[in-house]
Parts: C-alpha cells; sequence; structure tokens
C-alpha cells in the first residue's frame, strides 16, 4: 500500500466514503463533550471570571485555522511536484473551512480581549499576523474562482499558498517571536509554571481533538464534492465538444 494510491479519485472517494462516518460521529461526540465540559463544568479563573471559558473555542479554532494552512501547503507542493489533482483539490477544499476558524479566532479573541484589555482590537504582532493569515484565505478562495483553468488556478494559488506561509508561521509562532503586544503567551506549554490548570487543558484538549476530526472530516467532504464537480464539469465539456 503507498499513499500515492489515494491520488486516484475513485480510491480516494471510496476510501473517504468508509471512514467519514466515524469521523463525523467521532468529532460530534468530542466536540459537544469537550464544550460542555469547559463552559460548564470548569471553574470561573481568579483573575478572569468566567470570560476565560471563550479559550474551549478560540485556541482549537485558531490551531485549526493555521494548521489548515499548513495542509494546503503540503497539498499544493504535492500538485505543484507530482500534478495529482486530487492534492489540488484538497487544497481547495479546505481554505473555506481555514477561513472560518480564522474568523471564529478572530471574533472569539475580540470577545475575550475587550474585558481584558478594554479594548476589542489592538495592533499587536501576533492578532495583526493572524488577520494577515485571513486575507491571504480569502484572496486564495478568491484566486481559484477568478480562473476558469482548473490547472492554472492551481498553480497560482500554490504560489499564494507558499507566500501565505510566512504569515501562518508567524500566527502559530509569534507567541515566540515577540514578547511586545497586549496578546498572553501560549496557553499550552510544557513549562507547567506557563500552562494552564488541568481544570482548564483537560477539556481544552478534548476540543482540539475534536475540532482537528471535525477538520479532516470536512475536508475529506469538500474535497470528495470538488472530484464530482470536477468530473461534472469534464463530462460537460465533452458534450459541447461532440455537439
Amino acid at each position: 500500500m503507498s499513499i500515492w494510491e489515494y491520488a486516484n479519485p475513485k480510491k480516494f472517494l471510496t476510501t473517504s466514503e468508509r471512514v467519514m462516518p466515524a469521523l463525523w460521529v467521532s468529532a460530534a461526540v468530542l466536540c459537544t463533550v469537550g464544550l460542555i465540559w469547559g463552559f460548564f463544568f470548569t471553574p470561573d479563573d481568579y483573575r478572569q471570571g468566567s470570560t476565560v471559558k471563550i479559550i474551549f473555542l478560540h485556541v482549537p479554532a485558531a490551531l485549526i485555522a493555521i494548521n489548515a494552512w499548513f495542509m494546503m501547503l503540503v497539498a499544493s507542493l504535492i500538485w505543484v511536484v507530482r500534478r495529482h489533482h486530487v492534492s489540488a483539490l484538497a487544497a481547495k477544499a479546505a481554505a473555506p473551512i481555514g477561513v472560518v476558524m480564522t474568523l471564529i479566532a478572530l471574533i472569539t479573541g475580540a470577545l475575550w480581549g475587550q474585558p481584558m484589555w478594554g479594548t476589542w482590537w489592538e495592533w499587536d504582532p501576533r492578532l495583526t499576523s493572524f488577520l494577515v493569515l485571513f486575507l491571504f484565505y480569502l484572496g486564495y478562495i478568491a484566486l481559484w474562482e477568478a480562473i476558469e483553468d482548473p490547472d492554472t488556478a492551481a498553480d497560482l494559488t500554490s504560489i499564494l499558498c507558499l507566500v501565505g506561509s510566512v504569515f501562518a508561521v508567524l500566527s502559530r509562532y509569534a507567541v515566540n517571536f515577540w514578547n511586545q503586544g497586549l496578546h498572553q503567551g501560549a496557553s499550552l506549554s510544557l513549562d507547567k509554571e506557563e500552562n494552564v490548570a488541568d481544570a482548564f487543558s483537560n477539556p481544552l484538549y478534548v476540543c482540539m481533538i475534536g475540532f482537528g476530526l471535525l477538520f479532516l472530516a470536512l475536508v475529506l467532504y469538500r474535497t470528495g464534492t470538488e472530484i464530482r464537480a470536477r468530473r461534472m464539469r469534464a463530462l460537460i465539456l465533452r458534450e459541447r465538444m461532440q455537439a
């Protein structure tokens, strides 16, 4: 068995349809358990009060937003090197999911920041790099829609994905690059003094795994939809040429 076997659209569709039910159920259970646990069965923070519970939406959404772009980068590089259409379509399928997760992270961050900082937004380096990543997501989606030839669109969006990865890296590691600004450090850390308390970290881990499985299920579903849409366009074009 080779991973490149799944570059065959039929093989990909058959396999994804087999694993998606388990992914949907697992994602639904973990997200539900994690969010209920986090919002209703964790204590208020001594300093932030109940607003700290936004962490159970904000952190998983931000994690998926950043890593979705990295997944798109890998898929785009596979397209450039090996010209597998499934990889290009997988990158295209992941972009709307990534932009939604980025928007959730920005909104929940603002809701969290307002009572803590006294402002909805600050041009903090970490926040700014995340906003730029959101704009790259929008540009990536717009570029796919603007170019009629799918192979040309895949080529150009792959280049854009490579450039945007700089801001994905900045968003991911900004807490290590910059100490200035209002944004706090990483919520989860190997350093026990910096890591959030177990009362918050345990349900947070559940939410993160649930969001990860949800992202995987959505990518498989949307990639399958893109494959079928590509087939349909090819059939329509063939019929027009034969007419």
